[in-house]
């Protein structure tokens, strides 16, 4: 017991001393010793990289979690060393959403396959964002994460011993300059030397530490990379999935709105059945304008029903062509193909053996195929 209150006093009065040095020094009445130039700049690119991690982290963490109550809930988790449930990504719900609706209205409707299509594509965006999530906290927030808890901490640790090295070294310096007789002096030089060889030792194991955070740029670097690369893959599959599904649903038209898109080389002509419906039915019925097909005439060639058309060999219809507006911006893929732009005014039909999803474009003396889907026909 009287060796810890002789502790707890040795350890006050050197509390006392360090206070002392250090508000003299604040005030200008106390000489500091100053670190070397190199020294400030390592700490200042240290304090640097920490202020800016901290804020990727938290920004990341945003962009994978938008939601605060469930980044909340996951640091509690984190904290407690529990396993973070596994949560429905946003993408899921709207798919589980969709296929009950489309239960509800029946799976054999129109409205219904379509939900169904649409939910199982959202579906699959949600299985992806899982995924990217999980590897950008793994190869990407684990990391700045463990720098943040690891490394800073000892780092800081390190700076603030060092901090009262140097605090016990200039009061060291003061209490020599103050010493009067000899043999206070000599105690105050042998006092001087052992916190100056501490103070080196320190000072050099801090360095080192500081030093280090050289190795952490490139150990984030790597890691930013390795989350660059996960992303990219995210949006490719969220992509592709699209694309998937504007096909699918591009080439569903025909089949919701019967006669809006004829791809095939049958005859215009309406069975005699159908020709003359009853005067009630007929205007009952709202009037569905369709896409005329060129029928098969000399001057179109062959090559047309075997997939491979030459736009300068197509001839237009005499009649019956249709004005469409375009969605969005279309580039070529090759000389068959007509480029579009969002917005622009362009005359389309279709000829015998086309591919459903595609029309034959006009605008001026320009001519070649574009896609159905980046079209809006007008009646």
């Amino acid at each position: 017991m009287d060796f810890n209150v002789k502790k707890l006093a040795s350890d006050a009065g050197v509390f006392f001393s360090r206070a002392m040095q250090f508000t003299e020094e604040k005030l200008g009445q106390a000489e500091k010793t100053e670190l070397d130039a190199h020294f400030e700049n390592l700490m200042a690119r240290a304090d640097c990289t920490k202020n800016w991690t901290e804020k990727i982290l938290r920004q990341t963490e945003v962009l994978l979690q938008p939601n605060l109550s469930a980044r909340v809930e996951e640091f509690l988790y984190e904290k407690l060393d529990r396993k973070v449930p596994s949560r429905v990504t946003n993408g899921e719900l709207l798919a589980q959403y969709m296929t009950e609706a489309a239960n509800d209205f029946g799976p054999g409707t129109p409205y219904g396959k379509t939900l169904i299509k649409v939910g199982e594509t959202q579906r699959r965006l949600g299985a992806a964002e899982r995924d990217f999530i999980q590897s950008a906290s793994i190869n990407f927030l684990t990391p700045l994460r463990n720098f943040l808890e690891g490394d800073w901490r000892t780092i800081c640790k390190e700076r603030r011993t060092l901090q009262n090295c140097r605090l016990d070294l200039d009061a060291c310096k003061a209490r020599l300059k103050k010493a009067k007789a000899a043999e206070a002096k000599a105690a105050a030089e042998h006092e001087l030397r052992l916190t100056q060889t501490e103070f080196d030792r320190q000072a050099e194991v801090t360095r080192l530490l500081l030093e280090g955070i050289s190795s952490t740029h490139v150990n984030h670097l790597r890691c930013l990379h390795e989350f660059v690369e996960s992303q990219t893959n995210y949006y490719a599959q969220c992509y592709q999935y699209m694309l998937d599904l504007q096909k699918q649903l591009g080439s569903s038209k025909g089949e919701i709105f019967s006669g809006t898109f004829v791809g095939n080389a049958e005859s215009t002509s309406p069975p005699a059945a159908a020709a003359s419906p009853p005067a009630g039915a007929a205007a009952a019925l709202p009037a569905v304008p369709t896409i005329p097909v060129v029928p098969t005439i000399v001057g179109v060639p062959s090559a047309v029903a075997e997939g491979v058309l030459n736009p300068n060999e197509v001839k237009p219809p005499t009649s019956g062509t249709r004005k469409a507006r375009v969605l969005y911006d279309y580039e070529a893929a090759d000389s068959t193909e007509l480029a579009l732009l969002a917005d622009e005014m362009i005359t389309v039909y279709s000829l015998p053996g086309m591919d459903p999803d595609w029309l034959i474009g006009e605008r001026g003396n320009q001519k070649g195929k574009v896609p159905v889907t980046y079209l809006e026909l007008l009646s």
